[in-house]
């Protein structure tokens, strides 16, 4: 098998953009795309950092991030299974990379910036949730911004159709992976408690 090893000869095999492909990017959020991204519940985050990549799903009830000016959004991070791989790297290397997505709609909005992770109480507050606050704030400056062509979700029929019968549950992957040694029903009966103590 032969692997494209260089970007002319990459760009050879797709040609050339359209220029609404172009023209679609700002460098902060226009009102249109902060309307958006406002009523978008969930993301995924995607990181660096010296241990190679992550992408996490966050989502919220309600909107997902908050922005604080045009240039700035601010993420919550709620406490969950504490092993902090996006965290490590936004501490690591700021940058990220972010896919919004709004149930119903073939849409998503992109954006890719530099972030920085705090603990600031003030900010925290504005994020409470039944008298939680996050463990810390993602706080991400906007280096591009657009739309991402809605042929994948599509082709994917995302909003139209459930595949989720007969899936393995975590439970069953967990025991898989660990030999037995933990997960199983018992993991998957516990989990709705386990979520609701650490929803918020």
């Amino acid at each position: 098998m032969e692997f494209v090893e260089d970007i002319p000869a990459l760009e050879a095999l797709y040609g050339t953009p359209g220029a609404a492909s172009i023209r679609k990017v700002a460098d902060h959020l226009t009102p249109l795309y902060a309307k958006w991204i406002a009523a978008s519940r969930f993301v995924v985050l995607t990181t660096v950092g010296p241990d190679g990549t992550d992408g996490s799903p966050r989502g919220d009830d309600g909107p997902v991030v908050l922005q604080l000016d045009p240039k700035t959004l601010a993420m919550p991070d709620w406490r969950g299974n504490q092993r902090l791989d996006s965290l490590r790297n936004v501490v690591s290397d700021g940058r990220v990379s972010l896919m919004f997505m709004v149930p119903g709609s073939n849409t998503v909005v992109r954006v890719n910036g530099q972030a920085k992770l705090t603990a600031d109480e003030a900010l925290r507050a504005r994020f409470e949730q039944k008298g939680r606050h996050p463990a810390t704030v993602i706080v991400i400056k906007i280096g591009e911004v657009y739309t991402q062509c809605a042929r994948a979700l599509i082709r994917a029929g995302l909003w139209s159709r459930d595949d989720a019968d007969g899936l393995p549950t975590p439970g069953e992957i967990l025991a898989e992976v660990s030999q037995g040694d933990e997960g199983g029903a018992s993991y998957d009966a516990a989990w709705p408690e386990r979520a609701a103590r650490t929803m918020w």
